[in-house]
């Protein structure tokens, strides 16, 4: 019926070419692993996309300005706009810890200095 053996089967016509097919991805696959793996490889690599990344700054600047325009154009919010916001509502955060942490430092000095507290008995008015 059909043969599922992987050994060479002289009545298969493309057993032969897969066997070859096989055999050049395996030495191809060896190859590029070792030129990838070398250092002239990943230099050659660096110098490349050193070279894209400067040509490819006066596009990106040009491409932020275009829209930076329209979102003011649109009456939207810029980068600028929303990194500038985040800063003021950081620095609002802090003050707002501090005048925290101050109220905490009061409120323990006064109970210092207040000293233990005594319960009023049932008669007495609590003031």
């Amino acid at each position: 019926m059909s043969d599922t053996n992987d050994s060479y089967n002289p009545f298969d016509p493309t057993g032969m070419l897969k066997g070859m097919r096989d055999a050049s991805v395996d030495a191809w696959s060896k190859m590029m692993i070792q030129v990838v793996n070398s250092d002239p490889y990943a230099q050659a690599t660096g110098t490349v996309l050193d070279a894209w990344l400067t040509a490819s700054v006066p596009f990106r600047k040009a491409l932020e300005l275009a829209m930076a325009q329209t979102l003011t154009k649109l009456q939207m919010p810029t980068r600028g706009d929303v990194i500038s916001l985040a800063e003021r509502l950081t620095n609002i955060e802090m003050r707002l810890d501090d005048l925290d942490a101050k109220l905490d430092e009061g409120r323990r000095a006064t109970r210092k200095a207040a000293g233990p507290k005594t319960r009023p008995s049932a008669g007495e008015d609590p003031q």
